[in-house]
């Protein structure tokens, strides 16, 4: 099939393109497109308007500031996967992103075009949701930023209004002494849409005790969500006690049943592989490799 007629807008700046979205509510952001043409090509979308942000200089790149690395929303995942920043400051996003799609998806892919897709088994959106990373907002009235949490609001819905396109996604760092991740998730073949991931990561002291910890689980519901697993914090690390809290916190959970995967399925995944990511990424934490990112942060 071929997209229904559109007509096709390249703006010159972020301002223009957030006016050229306030006044049509049909029009379309497309950066990287990854997602936006296959639909447009199987007619799933119609927009009357793309509004192509793609080369604004403004949205691409990898900066840090104040305790955030800032991802600019048109910046290419491969550039983040690529980049020795991510690597050091954000090695959960760099142990995530291998698993997003394929590698020429990647090549053109974004990190704000995954982000606004709110695909509830994207894994950029479940790094954002775990970490508690804030959405950078930019409309004709100025920049505003919005807890990732908050952002997602079901399967491919976010709180992006008219005029809205999401400018950058600020990631908060951890700057604790030792500092590990995981990530697990299970699909049909690799690359291929989850039917349950996991992310976490961990924060030792010298001691090994828990100082921070973090867990999200995508895939299994409308949105990717992070788990209250605190009870870690402080607490002893065995198997057992991690097993414990990851049965106690997806209690939360709302498994889906759909053609690929059951709830009951998806409900038992998630403990799986929530258990195994904590596991991993206590174990990280405690290699000779880890270490703060403190000093990669200004």
């Amino acid at each position: 099939m071929k997209p229904a007629p559109f007509e096709y807008v390249r703006p010159e700046s972020i301002a223009e393109a957030c006016t050229l979205l306030a006044a049509d509510e049909d029009a379309r952001i497309i950066a990287g497109g990854q997602t936006l043409i296959p639909m447009l090509a199987m007619r799933l979308a119609r927009p009357a308007k793309l509004v192509d942000i793609y080369r604004l200089a403004d949205l691409n790149g990898i900066r840090t500031e104040d305790g955030f690395v800032v991802i600019g929303a048109t910046t290419r995942q491969v550039q983040v996967e690529n980049s020795a920043t991510t690597r050091k400051a954000l090695p959960l996003l760099a142990k995530a992103l291998p698993w997003v799609g394929h590698p020429p998806t990647r090549n053109r892919g974004t990190v704000g075009g995954s982000v606004s897709n709110a695909d509830p088994s994207a894994e950029i959106p479940l790094v954002a949701v775990t970490l508690g990373a804030d959405i950078e907002i930019t409309n004709p009235d100025g920049v505003t930023t919005m807890p990732a949490d908050d952002f997602f609001i079901g399967p491919m819905l976010t709180s992006v209004m008219p005029g809205d396109c999401v400018s950058a996604v600020r990631f908060p760092v951890w700057s604790h002494a030792k500092v590990g991740t995981g990530f697990h998730e299970v699909s049909a073949r690799k690359s291929d849409f989850a039917f349950v991931a996991a992310a976490a990561q961990v924060a030792l002291d010298d001691d090994g005790r828990c100082l921070d910890v973090a867990l999200g689980i995508g895939g299994v519901g409308d949105r990717a969500i992070r788990l209250d697993v605190s009870a870690l914090i402080g607490g002893n690390l065995d198997k057992a006690s991690i097993t414990d809290a990851v049965h106690e916190a997806t209690k939360v959970l709302e498994p889906t049943t759909d053609l690929h995967a059951s709830a009951e399925y998806r409900m038992r995944v998630a403990n799986v592989l929530g258990s195994r990511a904590l596991e991993d990424a206590i174990a990280d934490a405690k290699s000779p490799e880890a270490r703060s990112a403190a000093g990669v942060v200004q």
